[in-house]
């Protein structure tokens, strides 16, 4: 009997996991609570614990506005357990890092390298252009092109097409290192140069370029090697 019980719960946890997907299919995600996006992800509930339940107790007990819990935070909800605590943890931060740059300042070279940084694993060279409105607040952060192990090519069109695009009123430009040394080459001080009278005579002036590994970045514009 407890046996058929527990089955019977289990199958209608996964009939509401299943309705809540299809209306994200149908609809999008904006279209479900807050709650059925965590139920979404959990999948399914715990002993005694339906899934919609414990989705609601963990928006609960976890302000996830004020930062990203660690696992074992999470993990310390009864029901959660290390798996469930990790995939969500995972998808907030992937979620942080791809769309939580909206909004933030880029007030120093640091800032800037914060905003791209979880790149810096990627072994093909990828280029990247952060778009600023006028008080340097991040409007969007775009993968320009991808190149190859050692360069990248780009041309400003791709850079300021994303720029004009975003009604942005200036831009800071990154690119990985795979080789883990920060030196600019001789195309990177190429295409720095070209950016900038590009960005000058678009009136979207190019701020900074930099360069950056798995430990560190270098900032031309502080190096001297970006013309005011």
């Amino acid at each position: 009997m407890d046996g058929t019980l527990r089955y019977d719960r289990l199958a209608a946890e996964g009939r509401g996991s299943l309705d809540i997907r299809e209306r994200m299919s149908r609809s999008g995600a904006h279209a479900v609570a807050d709650h059925e996006l965590v139920a979404a992800l959990l999948g399914t509930g715990s002993r005694g614990k339906g899934v919609r339940e414990l989705a609601s107790e963990l928006l609960g007990s976890f302000d996830l506005a004020g930062g990203i819990p660690e696992p074992g935070q999470l993990a310390s909800l009864p029901g959660m357990g290390s798996a469930r605590a990790c995939r969500v943890a995972a998808a907030l931060e992937l979620g942080r890092r791809f769309y939580g740059h909206r909004g933030r300042r880029i007030s120093c070279p640091e800032d800037a390298w914060q905003l791209v940084r979880h790149f810096d694993d990627r072994m093909q060279e990828r280029f990247l252009c952060c778009c600023l409105n006028g008080a340097n607040d991040v409007m969007a952060v775009r993968v320009v092109t991808v190149g190859l192990a050692n360069r990248t090519i780009v041309h400003p069109r791709e850079v300021f097409a994303r720029a004009v695009a975003e009604r942005s009123c200036a831009v800071v430009v990154a690119h990985n290192h795979p080789s883990g040394r920060l030196e600019p080459s001789p195309e990177d001080l190429d295409i720095t140069e070209r950016l900038r009278q590009a960005g000058e005579l678009m009136g979207i002036p190019l701020l900074d370029h930099l360069v950056f590994s798995q430990d560190s970045f270098m900032s031309l514009a502080e190096a001297g090697m970006l013309k005011p």
